[in-house]
C-alpha cells in the first residue's frame, strides 16, 4: 500500500526478502505452540493420507477413531475445556488447533470437530455442573464418544421447526423423546452410525401440553456397543468425501431419559413439571442457546482457509517446477508461474488466503474474549455471531474455489488420486454446507446490518425483520448507512475532493477501503429502500424479502469483504518495517484491487470507476502479480504446511 513506507520500497525493481520463519511466526501468532504440536501429530500419523485410499470404509472409520483418541492424549483436542476436567482452558488455542489440523486428513478433522466441538461443546456450554462432572473427563480423552443430533431430514437450517419432541412425564420424572415421521429423523449425524454412545439431541420440549421451544437432552444411543432400546440407527452410507466419519440417521421411539438429562443452563423443568427459565422470551432463549455454539462455525471457517493453503502450496510448487512451451526463442521452456495467466490464476488466491487468515485471527480473538469473559455483553455476542457467519461463508467458498483452480492448474497430474486434490476436493466440499448453509448465513449477516443489531434482533423472524426495517423512515436508514457521509469522510483523507475515487492512488489503502465501504453502504441503503417500497405497495412482507434476496446476499458479501480487507490492512500497518511487511503489503494491495476488479461492473454502474481507471486497476493487478511472483514459494512455505501433508509426489517432488 503506497501510504506505507514498506510498500514504497516494493515499487522498486528489487523484490523484498521474505524471512519465512519470521513470517510463519506472524501467521501462527500467540498460538505457535499448539499449532506446532498439531503439526507434529500430523507428521506422526501422516500414513492416514494413504490409508484413506487403501482401506475399506469400515476399516478407515476405525482408523480415524483411533487417531482421534491418540491425538486427544497429546492434549491438542481438549484445549477449549476447563482445566479441572483435563482440558487446556483456552478457547482461542482450541480453535487454532482445529484450524491447523485441516492441513491433514479431513475425516480426522471432522471427527475431532464432532466429538470435541459439537458434542463436547454442547455439554460444556448448554449443560451445568452435573453434566460436566458426569461427561467431560471421559469425552475429553475420547473414552466416551458422542454425537450432536440437531439436523433433521425435513429441517436443516430451520432449527426452530424441528419435529423431534421431548414430552415431560411428571409422574415418572422423565422426558419421552419421539421421532414423528421420517422428516423428523436426525440425519447426517457424525459419529452416529458406529461410535457414539451418547447423543445431544435437540427436540421440541413439551411440558403439561405446552410447547416451550427447542432444547437439548443427553440421550444414550448405545449401551455395551449395542443400539439402545427404542433407538433406531441407520448408516448414511458412502458420501462424496469424509468417508472416515460415520454419519447416520437416528429415530427415537418413546425413548425415556431422566429429568436430569435436560441440558439446563438456560432452562429447566422442576420435578413436578414446572418450566423455568431466566430468559423469558422463547426466541431470545433459542438464539442465546445457539449463540453458545458459535465456536463450531468459526472453526470451520478457519479449517476452510487452511485446506486452501494446502492446495495452493501444491499448485505453487508445481508451477515453479513444471515447464510448458517456449515463450521466447530461447531453447528452454518456461516454468508455469512465469506466465502472466498462471500468475493471474494463483497469486490473487494466495493474497485472498492471507487476507482471510488475518480476518480469521480477528474473529477467533473475539470468540476467545467472549467465552473467556473478557468482553461478553449482548451487543458483542450479536456482532460476533454475524462476523462468524460471514467469515465462515467467504472462507469456505474460497476453499472450494481454490481447490478446483489448483487442481486445474496442475493439469492431468492433479487428477490422480495419488496426489491430494481428489481428497481435498471431495472432503472440503461440504464445508460450505455444514455449520450453516452459506447463503443462509449471509442472510443472518444482512439481518444484523438492516436492523443495526437492534435489541429486537433476536426476536425477529424473516417477516419481522422486514417489518422492522420498513417501519423506519427510509431516510433514517439512509442516514445511518449514509453514502454522502462516507463521501464527506473520504474527502478528509484522500485527495481529489468530490473526485476522490479518480484522484487517489490505486495503492492507497484508504482508497481501497473507501471503495469497499462505499459499495457496502450504497447496497445497504438500496436494499432498505427496496424493502420499504414493497411494503408501501401493500405486498406481502415475505414476498418482498424473497424477491430482494439477491440484494440481501450481495450486501452481506460486500460487508464481509470490507471486514476482511480491514483486518489485512490493520495487520500490515501494525508490523515493523521489514521485507515481510513489504511482501504482505503487496499481497494486501493485490487482494484489494483484485476484489474491486472482480466487481468492476457494480462500481462502474454506480459511478465509482471510469473505464480508464478500471483498466488501470487491471494493469496494476498484473504488475502486482509480477512483483509477487518471485516471493510465491516463500509465501506458501510460510504457512507451515508439513511437507508430508502435501502428499503430491508427481507435483512437488
Amino acid at each position: 500500500m503506497a501510504t506505507d513506507n514498506a510498500s514504497t520500497a516494493a515499487s522498486g525493481s528489487a523484490h523484498p526478502e521474505v524471512d519465512v520463519r519470521a513470517l510463519t511466526g506472524i501467521l501462527d501468532g500467540e498460538y505457535a505452540g499448539i499449532r506446532d504440536l498439531v503439526r507434529t501429530n500430523l507428521v506422526t500419523y501422516a500414513s492416514v493420507l494413504e490409508e484413506a485410499d487403501e482401506l475399506g470404509v469400515d476399516a478407515y472409520r476405525e482408523r480415524v477413531r483411533e487417531l482421534v483418541v491418540e491425538m486427544a492424549a497429546t492434549g491438542q483436542t481438549g484445549m477449549g475445556f476447563p482445566r479441572e476436567y483435563g482440558g487446556g482452558g483456552d478457547v482461542g488455542a482450541s480453535i487454532a488447533a482445529f484450524e491447523t489440523l485441516a492441513f491433514g486428513d479431513l475425516s480426522v478433522l471432522v471427527k475431532v470437530g464432532v466429538q470435541f466441538g459439537l458434542f463436547g461443546g454442547a455439554i460444556l456450554h448448554l449443560g451445568t455442573g452435573r453434566h460436566h462432572d458426569a461427561y467431560l473427563p471421559d469425552l475429553i480423552t475420547g473414552r466416551l464418544m458422542g454425537c450432536f443430533a440437531m439436523t433433521e431430514t425435513g429441517h436443516g437450517s430451520n432449527v426452530q421447526a424441528l419435529g423431534t419432541v421431548a414430552r415431560y412425564d411428571a409422574a415418572a420424572q422423565e422426558f419421552v423423546l419421539t421421532t414423528h415421521g421420517d422428516q423428523a429423523r436426525k440425519d447426517y449425524i457424525g459419529n452416529a452410525a458406529r461410535h457414539a454412545e451418547l447423543a445431544v439431541v435437540f427436540a421440541q420440549l413439551e411440558v403439561d401440553g405446552e410447547r416451550e421451544g427447542v432444547h437439548a437432552f443427553v440421550v444414550p444411543v448405545r449401551t455395551g456397543g449395542e443400539v439402545a432400546p427404542g433407538v433406531r440407527i441407520e448408516d448414511d452410507g458412502r458420501k462424496m468425501g469424509l468417508n472416515g466419519v460415520d454419519n447416520g440417521r437416528i429415530w427415537f421411539d418413546d425413548v425415556r431419559v431422566p429429568r436430569e438429562a435436560l441440558l439446563n443452563r438456560f432452562a429447566d423443568v422442576t420435578p413436578d413439571g414446572v418450566y423455568e427459565s431466566s430468559i423469558e422470551n422463547p426466541d431470545r432463549r433459542f438464539f442465546t442457546m445457539l449463540g453458545t455454539l458459535v465456536q463450531g462455525r468459526v472453526s470451520v471457517g478457519g479449517a476452510g482457509v487452511n485446506a486452501a493453503k494446502v492446495a495452493l502450496a501444491i499448485a505453487t510448487k508445481y508451477a515453479v517446477r513444471r515447464r510448458q512451451f517456449r515463450a521466447t526463442s530461447d531453447a528452454e521452456e518456461h516454468v508455469l508461474l512465469d506466465y502472466g495467466l498462471h500468475q493471474r490464476r494463483l497469486l490473487p488466491l494466495i493474497a485472498r488466503t492471507y487476507a482471510l487468515h488475518f480476518a480469521q485471527d480477528v474473529v477467533r480473538t473475539e470468540v476467545h474474549e467472549v467465552f473467556s469473559g473478557v468482553r461478553d455483553d449482548e451487543s458483542t455476542r450479536r456482532r460476533l455471531e454475524s462476523r462468524a457467519a460471514g467469515t465462515k461463508a467467504l472462507a469456505t467458498w474460497h476453499a472450494t474455489r481454490v481447490v478446483q483452480e489448483c487442481r486445474e492448474a496442475c493439469g492431468g497430474a492433479g487428477y490422480l488420486t495419488v496426489n491430494r486434490f481428489a481428497a481435498l476436493k471431495n472432503d472440503s466440499d461440504i464445508f460450505t454446507t455444514f455449520e450453516g448453509d452459506n447463503h443462509v448465513l449471509l442472510q443472518l449477516v444482512a439481518k444484523g446490518l438492516l436492523t443495526h443489531y437492534a435489541s429486537e434482533f433476536e426476536d425477529l423472524d424473516q417477516l419481522g425483520m422486514v417489518r422492522y426495517v420498513t417501519s423506519l423512515a427510509v431516510d433514517t436508514v439512509i442516514e445511518r448507512t449514509s453514502a454522502h457521509k462516507l463521501l464527506e469522510r473520504v474527502r478528509d483523507i484522500l485527495p481529489g475532493g468530490d473526485e476522490w475515487d479518480q484522484e487517489a492512488g490505486l495503492l492507497d489503502s484508504a482508497y481501497q477501503l473507501a471503495m469497499l465501504r462505499y459499495r457496502e453502504e450504497h447496497m445497504l441503503a438500496g436494499v432498505a429502500r427496496r424493502l420499504k417500497r414493497g411494503i408501501d405497495q401493500g405486498r406481502d412482507p415475505g414476498d418482498v424479502f424473497s424477491q430482494a434476496q439477491d440484494h440481501v446476499i450481495a450486501v452481506a458479501h460486500a460487508h464481509v469483504e470490507r471486514l476482511v480487507l480491514e483486518a489485512f490492512v490493520d495487520k500490515v500497518r501494525a508490523l515493523p518495517e521489514s521485507g515481510n511487511k513489504v511482501a504482505l503489503g503487496l499481497l494486501c494491495d493485490l487482494f484489494a484491487l483484485s476484489t474491486i476488479e472482480a466487481d468492476r461492473a457494480w462500481f462502474m454502474e454506480h459511478g465509482r470507476l471510469t473505464v480508464q481507471r478500471s483498466k488501470a486497476i487491471s494493469r496494476e493487478v498484473n504488475e502486482l502479480g509480477r512483483k509477487v511472483r518471485p516471493l510465491a514459494v516463500d509465501l506458501v512455505d510460510a504457512w507451515g504446511v508439513p511437507p508430508e501433508m502435501l502428499r503430491a509426489p508427481d507435483l512437488v517432488g
